[in-house]
């Protein structure tokens, strides 16, 4: 009997981008709302995507992404 084949998690596909050389950006935690009372200069930094270093979240992230992401 032939092994099923891994469907690609499309909600996480949707929340992380992947680069060219296969690496996991993703947006900061705590944008999505109640940003008035966040500094000016807080709000720029968290709002630039940030490589995922976390290696046990990489590589759920691959297992879920499997023929999306290089490597």
């Amino acid at each position: 009997m032939a092994k099923q084949k891994i469907k690609t998690k499309k909600t996480l596909l949707r929340r992380v981008k992947v680069t060219k050389n296969g690496k996991l950006m993703k947006k900061s935690i705590g944008m999505g709302h109640l940003k008035e009372k966040k500094s000016s200069p807080n709000k720029t930094r968290n709002s630039i995507m940030t490589e995922q270093k976390n290696k046990g979240h990489k590589k759920m992230f691959k297992k879920m992404l499997n023929k999306h992401v290089r490597g």
